[in-house]
């Protein structure tokens, strides 16, 4: 394997632990605060607006050149996002904050994920995006227990205070410091396989946008509908846990799990998926599966057991789904504008965390169950955007064979 592959994937593992180490605290957090429950949906949803705004812009920039130097850029704004989140004490300063934190994270986001369309072979693609998803899964359900594990341990709550929450933000800002050095050190330009002989200008990388073709268009919408279910099932299953009396440490050990389904279904089964080269059709059976799993998972008279069992099938569809949409994407981009392309595919991403956690709070705050019926419902209407979707290429496909 190329050391440029192995380098983004170590790296991509390491942002998942770093970056989540302050999901399990933060439902506790916000509540001893007195702030609003609401908010906790807001908050994640403003980070998401962040993201929104941010990923377009970053790989705008990434396009005409100095990639690592705006990964770095926004990673530090990401501590400084996550520093003034934890100490700030004033809800609409967090809010601020959180904005912060998702502008900052999505330059990392974004550009990890076009670095890696650049430096691998087009029939690998696939392959290295799903170890990427796999190596992100798994950090980030080690991040989830880590935090857990910091918040609750004895002794380092004797040592370095981590009972209080704002101290775990404290660690994530300064350790996320040495990862954005990490990627400086180990994130080589040079290594991109298809290499332009002029970097785009800023006007014609909004161009390249423009001409987003209408099926790449709708999918990138289906891609919308798909988050706002992905965001709630992650995020309320959170608060949901934590409601039904589970501390911060049964909920990193949950995600914990799911991570390791996520990091087995990455390794051994997309890779065979791939080959199948069918990938439209695959993404749209993995849909539906998440439908039955979810469905059954919340109306079983016996939650958690459901949770461990059926729920990871909803996690192994997840798995497929992802890296098999990121290369259809890329197959549908044309060279030289990656960065561009998956920053616009980041933004489609983030409107549905935005939208998510704010008509899920609410939902939420009527009957938990509705969150996740409302999940479902979202599920199925990506599913038909991407049915269509495959109509259209298939119809073109037979035209061109007549």
């Amino acid at each position: 394997m190329k050391k440029a592959v192995v380098s983004l994937i170590i790296l991509y593992f390491i942002q998942g632990i770093l970056h989540n180490l302050g999901h399990p605290v933060t439902p506790a957090f916000v509540r001893t605060l007195d702030i609003p429950d609401y908010m906790f949906g807001f908050f994640y949803s403003t980070m998401s607006f962040g993201l929104m705004v941010g990923a377009p812009i970053w790989g705008i920039l990434a396009d005409k050149g100095k990639k690592r130097f705006v990964m770095v850029l926004g990673l530090l704004l990401y501590s400084i996002g996550q520093i003034g989140f934890g100490y700030v004490g004033d809800m609409y300063w967090m809010v601020f904050f959180r904005f912060v934190s998702g502008f900052g994270v999505s330059a990392s986001m974004t550009l990890f994920i076009s670095h890696m369309i650049e430096v691998s072979e087009s029939s690998r693609r696939a392959k290295h995006l799903a170890w990427m998803a796999a190596a992100l899964a798994l950090g980030a359900s080690i991040g989830y227990a880590l935090g857990g594990f910091i918040n609750t341990n004895v002794f380092l709550n004797s040592v370095l205070d981590t009972s209080d929450p704002k101290v775990i933000f404290l660690i994530q800002a300064s350790l996320n410091l040495i990862h954005a050095l990490m990627v400086y050190i180990f994130i080589n330009e040079n290594d991109v396989l298809i290499k332009t002989q002029k970097k785009p200008t800023m006007m014609e990388s909004f161009k390249n946008i423009k001409k987003i073709n209408f099926s790449l268009l709708l999918f990138l919408i289906s891609l919308t509908f798909i988050s706002i279910s992905i965001t709630n099932l992650s995020k309320y299953m959170d608060v949901y846990l934590n409601d039904l009396g589970y501390d911060s440490q049964d909920i990193g050990n949950f995600v914990f799990v799911t991570g390791v389904v996520a990091i087995t279904t990455s390794i051994l089964i997309v890779p065979l998926i791939v080959k199948l080269h069918k990938n439209l059709l695959i993404m749209i059976l993995t849909q539906i599966i998440s439908v039955l799993a979810v469905i059954y998972v919340f109306r079983s008279n016996n939650f958690i057991i459901a949770a461990y069992t059926i729920y990871m099938v909803y996690v192994i569809s997840k798995s497929i789904y992802q890296p098999l949409e990121q290369n259809f994407i890329a197959d549908n981009a044309n060279e030289g504008f990656y960065s561009s392309i998956m920053g616009i595919r980041q933004s489609f991403y983030s409107i549905g965390m935005i939208v998510g956690p704010l008509i899920g709070g609410f939902l939420y705050g009527i009957k938990p169950l509705f969150v996740f019926d409302f999940s479902v419902l979202m599920i199925g209407v990506g599913i038909i955007l991407m049915v269509i979707v495959y109509l259209r290429i298939k119809k073109k496909r037979d035209l061109l064979n007549s």
